[in-house]
């Protein structure tokens, strides 16, 4: 896993500033140099003096992760072919970068150790992702996991629902439509109402039906900081807040049923996310009224097929009660989301 920050510099400055905001986020620096370490780093963030002499452009190529070029004052047109040539996020000019690189430094260092994060989406209507959502989420808590769910489907029936917490209290996200640019690790977990071990962040029963997607962004942060696993249902289209989430996100399942109008309608909304997120499969649930095969719904929307999940028994009248989705151990949902969740832990 990604661990250092890693500054190239042989000058004085940017040297002295890069190193200063490196320890300003809690970390160390790995400075590389001709008289340095010279083995390939697994680093979260590289920070490189431009211009690159040959020999600090091959560590800086060997660092494997998220390439910024440094440079003070106003560099010339040069900087950005260099910048397109070397893959590089952008070009930070100094002084006036100063504030924007103590942010992505931090950021960088939050990633270290953060829960991963795996979304949720129906291909249609009706498809069965919020009860997905769920499973995966209550699997990782019996699990003794410390697992967060995110409702943003501000148009759905709510996970609260699912979970029989409506009228439970605690944070919701509309008392996050003002929240600042960060909140603390814990934040979320801590305050959202908590049931069968899972933090649930989803929607009052106002007509506020949307949340900055800065809300979003600090929620999501907040969650991964401080648990084991993000589970985040998402609506079908893709909004601001749910490109917050889908590029975080190590994986993402769409949920579509086994018959042929699903399938068509699941094309569009695959097509949608593909254009965000990294690593999307398909969960097909049955049954088939036409004998329609998993594999050829995952084949229609050109996605791999993550899974199968047939018939729960029980499930649709629990679900209607508002009962905790059951997971009988040996069933197919509870079955399907122990082999999901293991395939996202191990990612």
């Amino acid at each position: 896993m990604a661990q250092d920050v890693v500054v190239i510099a042989n000058e004085p400055e940017p040297a002295g500033v890069l190193v200063r905001l490196v320890r300003g986020a809690g970390v160390e620096p790995l400075r590389l140099g001709p008289d340095g370490p010279r083995a390939p780093v697994d680093a979260a963030l590289v920070l490189a003096q431009w211009p690159l002499t040959r020999s600090t452009e091959a560590l800086a190529n060997r660092a494997g992760a998220g390439l910024v070029l440094v440079c003070a004052g106003d560099p010339g047109p040069g900087v950005w072919g260099d910048a397109v040539r070397l893959g590089a996020e952008t070009v930070a000019v100094l002084p006036d970068a100063e504030a924007w690189l103590a942010t992505r430094i931090g950021r960088a260092v939050r990633s270290v150790g953060r829960a991963p994060v795996v979304a949720v989406v129906g291909g249609c209507g009706g498809a069965g992702a919020t009860t997905l959502a769920t499973a995966l989420a209550l699997t990782a808590a019996r699990r003794d996991l410390a697992v967060t769910l995110l409702d943003l489907d501000p148009l759905g029936g709510g996970v609260d629902l699912v979970f029989g917490a409506e009228g439970a209290g605690g944070l919701r996200w509309q008392d996050l439509r003002n929240a600042p640019g960060r909140l603390p690790p814990g934040a979320v977990r801590s305050t959202a109402p908590s049931v069968c071990g899972v933090s649930l962040l989803t929607w009052d029963r106002s007509d506020r039906t949307s949340v900055p997607a800065r809300a979003v962004e600090a929620a999501l942060d907040s969650a991964a900081e401080d648990g084991d696993l993000v589970v985040a249902d998402l609506p079908r289209h893709v909004d601001d807040a749910a490109r917050v989430v889908l590029a975080a996100a190590r994986r993402v399942f769409v949920v579509v049923p086994a018959d042929v109008r699903a399938a068509a309608a699941a094309v569009r909304v695959a097509a949608g996310l593909d254009a965000v997120a990294a690593d999307l499969a398909v969960v097909v649930r049955g049954p088939a009224p036409s004998g329609l095969s998993a594999e050829a719904d995952a084949d229609a929307l050109g996605l791999p097929l993550a899974g199968h999940l047939k018939p729960e028994q029980g499930l649709a009248a629990a679900l209607d009660r508002g009962d905790v989705p059951p997971l009988r151990p040996r069933g197919p949902l509870a079955t399907l989301s122990a082999r999901l969740l293991a395939a996202v832990l191990a990612a």
